[in-house]
């Protein structure tokens, strides 16, 4: 259906960069409709050619501001309601909401003017921006921020849709009532996903602007990488071949030719087979710097105190603090506590003149306090802390939680290890779940393709070898290199499953699915089957690796849709107080989560998908 969204506007005739702070800071934010602005002012539509460099970079500033209207939101529409984390007492009502599905249009995490409010802007700027400029040098002196914008309007979009299921379309300015009195198309995931995919193909291999610091802040971090957003948009589309390929483009050409940018040796884990000691190398939660190994690739900066208008709450609503009366709004679900409880940690011992002996922790470690049990996979560990007897102000004993991961006022939204995650999920729709597998229990390079994935798919070799990490660029690390000291062994990749579960590629626990009796009768069956295993092995994965950083209620649905199965989101999302509460939890959840319209928000008639009568 075509949607009518009404806007009023007055045009003015003030200098073009004070016009477009005011719509970059004030417009379609506000009243009733969807796209009605509270400013006065818009951009005078006299003369809006952006032909020089001031009025372009400044362009670009503003959008990365509104962007931090919508990281917080983005941010827990996917984490707060999956299955990972859980609300407390002490969640507002608005939070708790969400969590609980009944998102009303009030809702301030309800909001999609804010949305079109960075789209508009986007949409301006591609309008008008002067790409056919050029330096002494021959080269397009803005081509660098229109791929940013494009860019930053494609992701935008993506989060539009994955969080109402249909929005109205729009790719031209709204400067006038008349224009926003145009009927405009309902687009869904799919639309979305194959319009920029065109859109961005051109720009694939347009570096980003580089502004400097920003405020203490690498401007490089700011942007959405062209070939890793087309991994994202084809990922969703369903184009799994390509999608893989984006992903690997992204990895190779990150760095220019003849680079690496490998998933590292980043791991906590126990230090000895006594289970007494833990050993912890760094880079295993994302830093914010920049770095040709930088673990961290995109975020939404945060204001840095609450008075500047786009302070995040991440930080309060995960960790106590004076601030919250020492109590958190979120906490880590017991069904990832289980999940992380379930994973068998190997510990491979080569001290003893060179033999191995693999080992397995205990199932029940509980090490530092009785809350934290560290049987398992160390991740959890790793990112939450919780000290059951802290002293307040007022020296009572109150439980205290620490999420490592939000100790920042910024958004994370990208990082390396979630690139890798996503190229396996795409190789193994793709057909290739054993490539897949070697990602997680191995990690990758020439070696390990030719001798672990290509004999399984032979006739693909050629598809295959396009995926070309060079074995002297991506060297493996090894129970026995690790051992004598991986900084001189020059190792830099391990398989992501050993980040926090010990050495995978031993793990007996942690085994390629196999079906012998399928796999002789009808290999085509076998993949297939070997498909929704290992899938379900990297839903595990993400839950492991990417817990906290508000995706995972995107990642089950992209998953449960692909399958054709509501019931792969809803059955996790109901037992994230565990399986013997599935149904209580069902009591408070009275949405029908088996029914994935019921997935999407919904606001004024105006965005989201049409009630089933409707249709």
């Amino acid at each position: 259906m075509n949607t009518k969204l009404n806007i009023k506007n007055r045009l003015c005739t003030m200098p073009f960069v004070v016009c477009l702070f005011m719509v970059s800071a004030l417009g379609l934010t506000s009243c009733e409709d969807l796209f009605e602005q509270d400013s006065e002012y818009v951009i005078f539509d006299g003369d809006n050619a952006l032909d020089n460099a001031a009025d372009t970079i400044y362009s670009v500033i503003g959008v990365l501001n509104k962007l931090q209207a919508i990281a917080d939101r983005t941010h827990l529409l996917g984490e707060v309601r999956g299955d990972l984390v859980d609300v407390t007492d002490a969640t507002h009502a608005e939070l708790r909401n969400v969590a609980l599905f009944d998102i009303a249009e009030d809702n301030k995490y309800n909001n999609p003017r804010d949305y079109y409010a960075i789209i508009n802007n986007c949409n301006y700027f591609i309008a008008n921006v002067d790409t056919t400029i050029i330096n002494n040098r021959n080269e397009k002196i803005f081509l660098r921020e229109y791929a940013a914008i494009k860019g930053f309007r494609a992701w935008t979009y993506l989060q539009l849709a994955l969080n109402y299921g249909s929005v109205p379309f729009v790719t031209d300015p709204i400067l006038t009532k008349l224009d926003s009195e145009k009927d405009y198309p309902r687009y869904g995931i799919q639309e979305i996903c194959n319009y920029f995919i065109q859109d961005l193909a051109p720009l694939v291999d347009v570096e980003m602007p580089g502004y400097g610091t920003i405020r203490s802040v690498d401007s490089r971090l700011l942007y959405f990488p062209i070939h890793l957003l087309l991994g994202e948009l084809n990922l969703w589309a369903g184009n799994y071949k390509q999608a893989a390929l984006s992903y690997y483009n992204y990895i190779s050409k990150r760095n220019g030719m003849n680079s690496t940018y490998p998933i590292g040796i980043a791991r906590v884990g126990w230090y000895d087979p006594e289970w007494e000691s833990i050993i912890s190398y760094s880079g295993l939660l994302a830093q914010e710097r920049y770095s040709d190994d930088a673990e961290l690739i995109t975020m939404i900066p945060g204001d840095s105190i609450p008075s500047e208008g786009y302070y995040s709450e991440l930080r309060e609503l995960y960790n106590s603090s004076e601030e919250n009366d020492y109590k958190a709004s979120l906490i880590p679900s017991k069904s990832l506590r289980d999940l992380s409880h379930a994973q068998r940690f190997c510990y491979v011992d080569v001290s003893d003149g060179g033999e191995k002996d693999t080992l397995y922790a205990p199932e029940k470690i509980d090490w530092v306090s009785t809350v934290m049990d560290m049987s398992g996979d160390l991740r959890l560990f790793n990112s939450w802390d919780i000290q059951e007897n802290f002293v307040n102000k007022n020296d009572e004993k109150v439980e205290y939680q620490t999420i490592e991961k939000h100790q920042t006022r910024n958004i994370h939204i990208y990082r390396r290890v979630m690139v890798y995650l996503r190229m396996a999920e795409a190789l193994n729709r793709a057909g290739y779940p054993a490539f897949a597998y070697q990602i997680l229990a191995s990690g990758v390079n020439n070696n390990v393709i030719e001798t672990e994935v290509i004999p399984h798919y032979s006739a693909d070799s050629t598809f295959l070898r396009q995926f070309d990490f060079p074995n002297i660029r991506y060297q493996l690390n090894t129970p026995e290199l690790d051992a004598m000291g991986t900084t001189a062994a020059n190792v830099n990749t391990i398989g992501i499953h050993s980040r926090g579960s010990g050495w995978a590629s031993a793990n007996k626990y942690y085994q390629m699915p196999v079906d012998t009796l399928l796999a002789k009768t009808d290999s085509l069956a076998h993949i297939a089957w070997q498909q929704d295993m290992v899938e379900d092995m990297l839903v595990d994965e993400f839950a492991l690796e990417l817990a906290f950083e508000g995706t995972r209620f995107y990642d089950l649905m992209r998953v449960a849709l692909r399958r054709g199965e509501p019931a792969y989101l809803a059955d996790r999302i109901y037992a994230r107080r565990g399986e013997q509460n599935a149904a209580s939890m069902k009591g408070e959840i009275k949405t029908d989560l088996y029914n994935s319209d019921n997935w999407y928000l919904r606001w004024n008639g105006e965005i989201g998908l049409e009630p089933a009568g409707n249709k």
